[in-house]
């Protein structure tokens, strides 16, 4: 590890300064920057310690019925709030679906939205990357390709977003506050991530100096929270990445769909909101043709990047079974294995 300048911050405008000097990185619990840097994969040359920052842990109610969560509020604070699971269930299963329970009780909100991909070959410094380093190529191209992204990837790279949390946040329209050097400002957290082109190493929209203060969920996320649910497919049956996910959630109108929510995690390079599938669903009885339906037009974009193509029908198979889970009714007791394929659905299903 090489030599870096460390910078305690005391308020969000000097932390926004010192962090404008360039190869400067936030440092909150650091569970993934710290890890990267220990490999060499990350350099930066001054850590700018946010986690004394006053305000930022805090998760409030909004104004007009939404929940803003603060950037350094803890995963497993989070999922384990039971008002909060209540409202927002997709969201607390998702975050109980990832890492350890020492890694969620160390991680932040704003920390998940912000980590880096898990590419094997992103990870080893051996290996060319474009994201580590530009116009050196994409090693997994040609390579171990299983993982890799079926949906919005280029020759430049063919990584997927990690994150758990950021699916459902993703479908339930969450909002992303940054403090900058010129103030502040809102992105949608579909918009915050973007997808690599030919410049894989640019992975948000942030810019330089640019720190991630809170997530706002609006009111209307709420109004889900009776038909929601977080699938996740993965190796392991705990403490592993997605091959596949998705949230999915329903509002519904008597025998039919007023509104569906849907997006997909370990597909992309950020977590996928299929507004096609939403469209197919709208109007239509909550059944298995209709689910289908709704998958095909998720994936309808879909190609493999090298030998993934099970994914692209894995994520079909997915999509419609959260839906199918979501249409049944949110479980008043999350299960024991939290988003797994495997897992009993416990209790009645709440109204």
């Amino acid at each position: 590890m090489r030599p870096f300048d460390y910078v305690r911050a005391r308020d969000i405008a000097g932390a926004v300064a010192a962090a404008a000097e360039p190869g400067a990185a936030y440092l909150a619990a650091g569970t993934n920057l710290l890890d990267l840097m220990k490999g060499g994969v990350s350099r930066p040359t001054r850590l700018v310690d946010i986690t004394r920052l006053p305000g930022l842990a805090a998760v409030t109610a909004t104004q007009g019925g939404g929940l803003r969560i603060g950037a350094l509020a803890r995963n497993s604070d989070l999922a384990h709030d039971q008002a909060f699971a209540r409202a927002y269930p997709a969201v607390a299963e998702a975050l109980l679906s990832g890492a350890s329970a020492q890694l969620r009780n160390a991680a932040t909100a704003a920390g998940n939205v912000m980590q880096r991909t898990r590419c094997p070959y992103f990870a080893d410094t051996a290996s060319a990357c474009n994201k580590r380093r530009p116009g050196a190529g994409c090693e997994a191209r040609g390579g171990e390709t299983r993982l890799s992204a079926v949906l919005g990837w280029s020759e430049h790279c063919i990584a997927t977003h990690p994150s758990d949390f950021c699916v459902p946040l993703v479908a339930l329209d969450a909002v992303v506050e940054i403090a900058s050097p010129a103030g502040s400002r809102e992105v949608p957290l579909e918009a915050f991530h973007l997808l690599p082109g030919d410049a894989p190493e640019r992975e948000t929209v942030l810019e330089p100096g640019e720190l991630v203060t809170a997530l706002r969920l609006p009111a209307e996320a709420a109004a889900f929270a009776g038909h929601s649910r977080y699938l996740k497919v993965r190796d392991r049956t705990s403490y592993a990445f997605a091959v596949v996910s998705a949230a999915a959630a329903l509002r519904l109108d008597g025998p039919r769909i007023a509104e569906a929510r849907l997006a997909l995690g370990g597909v992309a390079l950020k977590p996928w909101r299929a507004r096609a599938a939403e469209a197919a669903l709208a109007g239509r009885e909550p059944d298995a043709t209709a689910f289908r339906d709704a998958a095909d037009a998720a994936l309808a974009g879909a190609t493999p990047s090298g030998d993934n193509g099970f994914k692209i029908e894995l994520a079909r198979r997915i999509v419609a079974r959260a839906l199918t889970l979501a249409a049944a009714g949110t479980p008043e007791r999350l299960p024991a294995l939290p988003a797994s394929a495997f897992a009993p659905i416990p209790g009645a299903a709440s109204p």
